[in-house]
């Protein structure tokens, strides 16, 4: 899918300090229950009189270009932020970076210069391959399109030692074996020396060649450098090559952090392996939520339509608008409007899109107490985002992306155990998550397999306290009662045995999603039979598995792929909402 071309305003990540405060004189309830009435345009065109300028766009500097890496979004644009000054003194200053962008010192330079000017020049490069790049992506031999590989003899010597066992890792190496022995079947001996065309399994993008090491290559490598160690057999031959061969830009890939900076201190250029990365930049990645800009009623509330529809007894309001701002949407994707004039503001949700119209749905109301789910209510506008996803029927697949408290099991939770015990949608409630420990692995956990996921579990069970506390009539017994009834409902699996099944009317939690691998999360999605709805929960800024960053993660991965979809959706949450200490630790440490 193209994507979309930069909104007039777009959505901005508040910082805590400068973020709304539910209540006050521009709070106003989500028209649910009945119509909401359209916005009055004799109100919106005296708006537009009174309204400050928008700030000046100012595009972001580009990530630098990536080879073979999926195009780089457009550069997100400042917004203004309000100053530290009186309130009735507001002042556009340039934006700090949002909570999820904290953890980010600063850009980091992906390509070598050797790299660079060969690209400058046109001339094709010499990649070398670590064996930590094979067991990592094992179509990475197929990922540098004109360019040719060349896979040193310790790198298969070290992709056979790690073949045996049931791990990701020995997979892996087990399908480059493979694919290897088919690119060698079949050719003469001389040819190898000439190189074999990455072509010829059917990979038309790769147009390169694959060369082996054939021989025995020197190299002088500093002393003290111990010759049989792996990685430094592997630099000797990155250096011959490069003697070998003057003209040609040679460049190792690997995915080991040492191996690269022991590379640059020989004066060898050396790259990480950055092809399977969905963004170059993450604070790029689709947010799920739009602002609207203040003229945008009277823009697109020309030929406006409105009506009702009643579904799942309730009854909804929808928009049909046409404009300039429509093609920047996508479906499923939420839009919000809050005016500083006291207007009554607007939250919706894009359910079509055709070419410059779009209809949009108003959102319910889930921060009002009567629209509670399993006694949560929405507590900033996000959540509010969320539980409309969470609570949707047509809505198969949710992602929820947010630092540490903003509430992401908590809502999963609730929605999943309101729609499997008082509307039963659902039959009942399975909860997986990798089992990445933080620090040191504690050993064997004896007992079953729910038994051994319950010490990864504890985030489940507190949030499970929390809803249980919320019904104070019931007393003690009836709290024990329910409590024994959730527990027969909601059922902890390990990830290692899900390859094969089908889930069939299941609200399926992957906790901590930002841990899995694309392939992982591929396998764990196309799990779902009819009736599932699968949620993945997790925050990129703590991944805990090794060889995987921000930009390749899983979760990064299906929020970019899924956005979009008519049955899917997105939201980003942006304020932590777990306590005054916890924010305040989240902003300081």
């Amino acid at each position: 899918m193209p994507l979309p071309k930069l909104p007039t305003k777009p959505a901005t990540l508040l910082l805590a300090k400068d973020y709304p405060k539910a209540g006050g004189a521009n709070a106003v309830p989500f028209p649910d229950e009945e119509a909401a009435p359209a916005p009055k345009k004799a109100a919106v065109k005296a708006a537009a009189k009174t309204a400050k300028p928008a700030a000046k766009k100012t595009a972001a500097k580009k990530a630098p270009a990536l080879k073979l890496a999926p195009p780089a979004p457009q550069p997100a644009a400042e917004a203004p932020v309000r100053a530290k000054t009186a309130r009735s003194k507001l002042t556009p200053v340039k934006a700090e970076a949002p909570h999820p962008a904290k953890h980010k010192p600063h850009e980091v330079q992906i390509k070598s210069s050797t790299s660079r000017k060969a690209d400058k020049s046109g001339l094709t490069k010499l990649f070398v391959l670590d064996t930590n790049v094979l067991m990592h992506d094992p179509t990475s031999l197929f990922r540098f399109e004109e360019h040719d590989v060349f896979l040193p003899m310790m790198t298969l010597e070290e992709l056979d030692n790690h073949k045996k066992g049931m791990s990701e890792v020995a997979r892996n190496a087990r399908q480059v074996s493979r694919t290897l022995d088919a690119l060698v079947g079949g050719t003469e001996e001389d040819a190898i020396e000439q190189g074999i065309p990455l072509s010829k399994l059917g990979n038309k993008d790769a147009k390169g060649r694959l060369f082996f090491q054939t021989r025995v290559q020197v190299a002088d490598l500093p002393e003290g450098l111990p010759q049989g160690k792996a990685d430094n057999q592997i630099l000797a031959v990155v250096r011959s090559l490069e003697s070998e061969q003057p003209g040609r830009a040679v460049v190792l890939v690997s995915k080991d952090i040492n191996m690269r900076i022991k590379a640059r201190a020989l004066g060898l250029p050396a790259e990480d392996y950055f092809n399977d990365h969905v963004l170059e930049d993450t604070d790029l990645l689709y947010s799920g939520i739009v602002q609207l800009p203040d003229d945008f009623w009277n823009k697109h509330g020309k030929d406006m339509e409105s009506w009702q529809d009643t579904r799942n007894g309730y009854s909804t309001t929808f928009y049909r608008v046409t404009g300039p701002f429509v093609p920047s949407l996508l479906v499923n994707q939420f839009v919000y409007l809050e005016p500083n004039n006291g207007e009554s503001s607007f939250y919706g949700q894009v359910k079509q899109l055709n070419g410059k119209t779009a209809v949009i749905k108003v959102l319910r109301d889930y921060s009002h107490n009567k629209n509670n789910v399993w006694g949560v209510t929405a507590r900033n506008r996000e959540q509010n985002f969320a539980l409309n996803l969470l609570m949707d029927p047509e809505c198969d697949f949710v992602t929820l992306l947010g630092q540490a408290g903003t509430g992401k099991t908590l809502l999963a939770l609730a929605s999943g155990l309101a729609q499997v015990l008082e509307t039963k949608l659902y039959n009942e409630i399975i909860v997986t998550r990798v089992t990445v420990p933080v620090g040191e692995d504690i050993g064997f956990l004896p007992g079953t397999e729910e038994e051994k996921m319950g010490p990864w579990m504890g985030a489940f069970d507190d949030n499970l306290e929390v809803l249980n506390k919320s019904d104070g009539d019931a007393g003690e017994w009836g709290r024990a009662a329910t409590q024994d009834l959730i527990r027969s409902r909601i059922k902890i699996k390990s990830l290692n045995f899900m390859r094969g099944r089908t889930f069939v009317n299941k609200f399926l939690i992957i906790d901590e999603a930002q841990n899995l691998t694309p392939k992982q999360m591929k396998t764990l999605v196309t799990r779902a039979g009819p009736g599932t709805k699968i949620l993945c929960l997790g925050n990129i800024a703590q991944i805990d598995t090794p060889y995987l960053t921000e930009g390749s993660s899983g979760l990064t991965y299906v929020v970019d792929r899924f956005k979009g979809w008519s049955h899917s959706g997105h939201v980003t949450l942006a304020r932590g909402e777990r306590s005054r200490l916890a924010d305040h630790a989240s902003d300081v440490l």
